[in-house]
């Protein structure tokens, strides 16, 4: 009997982790990949508010980057290792900016960045509103 109970009280905790692990098995889980170069496009973006990390944010004033959706990996933001002093370093013809992560991009593909406005304006005109070519990784 004592034995029921235990496995009644068990068997959802080894639900729960399988069901995590095959959950967590997607992209969105994979680590940051730090130093590995990608190439895409970059847009620019000027929301004020709280950023994904939960602090304070002015994409029209502050160097910033809002990271795809897909690469953060924790249900609560704010705890996503993304948040924890990780950085976006961004290059287009020659110049190469660092921007820390501050907020996410739910529409952004996974090599898509949408940059502050004034960290977009360090790489090309405001005009230009999107930057394809680019070459960016993420870095301590």
């Amino acid at each position: 009997m004592r034995a029921l109970k235990t496995l009644r009280y068990a068997a959802p905790v080894l639900v729960a982790a399988v069901t995590g692990i095959a959950l967590g098995a997607g992209p969105a889980a994979a680590d940051v990949p730090i130093g590995q170069s990608m190439s895409g496009k970059t847009t620019y973006y000027t929301d004020k508010g709280y950023g994904a990390c939960g602090t304070p944010i002015d994409a029209t004033s502050q160097d910033l980057v809002a990271v795809p959706a897909s690469w953060w990996t924790s249900t609560n933001p704010n705890n996503d290792p993304l948040c924890k002093g990780i950085s976006v370093e961004v290059s287009y013809q020659g110049k190469t900016i660092r921007v820390p992560v501050k907020d996410k991009c739910p529409s952004c593909d996974r090599t898509h960045i949408d940059l502050s406005k004034t960290a977009f304006q360090k790489l090309a005109p405001l005009d230009k509103g999107v930057i394809n070519g680019i070459t960016w990784k993420f870095v301590r």
